[in-house]
């Protein structure tokens, strides 16, 4: 991924998908909408989150839940590790397991 943003697939099921990033400090997620309910949780760092016209400081042990087709971003503030769900699951993300 760009930004030298890290994404480790740790499983899905025909209904969701867990992932994990690893999010360097000033990499960006740009903003961007996709057919996926996300739901995240922080593991380490700090984000800045934007959720249609809603920022939010993101600390670790905070969840977001991002609804399906509204457009969101992320800059990491500091070296970051997210976990995200997303239903259904993002094909383009699938690996075995």
């Amino acid at each position: 991924m760009k930004g030298g943003i890290k994404r480790k697939t740790l499983t899905y099921g025909q209904k969701t998908l867990l992932v994990e990033f690893i999010i360097p400090k000033g990499a960006k997620f740009p903003e961007h909408a996709h057919p996926y309910e996300q739901i995240g949780y922080l593991v380490k760092g700090t984000l800045s989150l934007w959720i249609g016209d809603k920022q939010f400081e993101v600390n670790p042990e905070d969840s977001w839940c991002i609804p399906a087709d509204v457009t969101h971003k992320v800059i990491a503030e500091e070296d970051s590790i997210a976990v995200d769900v997303f239903s259904p699951p993002r094909e383009d993300y699938m690996v075995r397991c």
